[in-house]
């Protein structure tokens, strides 16, 4: 339908499941565009749900998002409140690129403001949800609101002013945001729900690491403490709920972490 002109956004009910149609998703969908010369648009969208958060184990549970951004051509979109999901989802629709929208299945009970008027939020652009001048937390989805909270105890409890930065897009990503914000405190946090090998924290830690500023100077150059990068332990997602729960980073966790280099 896409390759016919027309804007489909397809649903798949958990992102475990989009592994069985990879083969159609990277190698038709993200990559005709480049295949033919810029020609052939697949202006689709693919949302589906991922994350722990209902003890329903490993196979409805799993955070892939690190697969899907290392496919050249495909967009990944992870929206962490009503506000951005629908500014975000209207952009993703509006986009000549495939776009994978991920909504993690925890937030679907939140509430929050969502105007009634046509508004875009743009791809690749990030949210500073809280502004800091000790460290910089960056993460993305439900992981963005837990740095939240970590980030109200650190400066009532702690004396900690952190920075938490939600990236909203995972690809294209807004490493520009990001680099301004940990030049500025000197430490970087990276927190996700995914795994970490491979992940997308270590992947926004290599690019600003490796991030050359205007006057020549590079994102390592900058940094008063050694990266931090938090994700889901190597394990397929548990079905029982302390084990699914310290699978994963938490509130009290990211608190520690940034302590630890403050």
């Amino acid at each position: 339908a896409a390759l016919r002109g027309l804007r489909p956004v397809a649903e798949i009910m958990y992102v475990d499941f989009v592994t069985i149609a990879m083969d159609q998703l990277v190698h038709v969908g993200a990559y005709n565009r480049y295949m033919f010369g810029g020609k052939a648009k697949v202006p689709m969208v693919l949302r589906t749900e991922g994350g722990v958060g209902r003890c329903i184990a490993a196979h409805h549970s799993e955070s892939l998002e690190a697969w899907l951004v290392h496919a050249p051509g495909l967009y990944v979109v992870m929206p962490s409140t009503p506000y951005d999901a629908k500014g975000l989802l209207k952009a993703a629709i509006r986009s000549d690129n495939p776009v994978v929208f991920i909504e993690h299945k925890a937030t679907y009970g939140q509430l929050g403001p969502v105007p009634e008027g046509d508004y875009i939020i743009p791809l690749g652009v990030a949210d500073i949800k809280r502004p800091g001048t000790d460290a910089t937390i960056v993460s993305y989805s439900r992981m963005a609101m837990w740095c939240l909270d970590a980030a109200k105890i650190l400066a009532e409890k702690h004396g900690i002013n952190a920075e938490v930065i939600d990236v909203r897009t995972l690809k294209p990503l807004d490493i520009d945001a990001i680099a301004a914000s940990v030049r500025k405190t000197g430490k970087l946090i990276t927190v996700s729900e995914g795994f970490g090998m491979c992940g997308v924290g270590r992947e926004i830690t290599g690019r600003y690491m490796e991030y050359e500023f205007e006057d020549g100077s590079h994102g390592f150059d900058y940094l008063d403490a050694a990266p931090v990068n938090m994700a889901a332990l190597d394990v397929p997602p548990p079905m029982s709920e302390p084990l699914e729960n310290a699978s994963i980073p938490s509130v009290d966790r990211i608190v520690e972490a940034v302590r630890k280099i403050c």
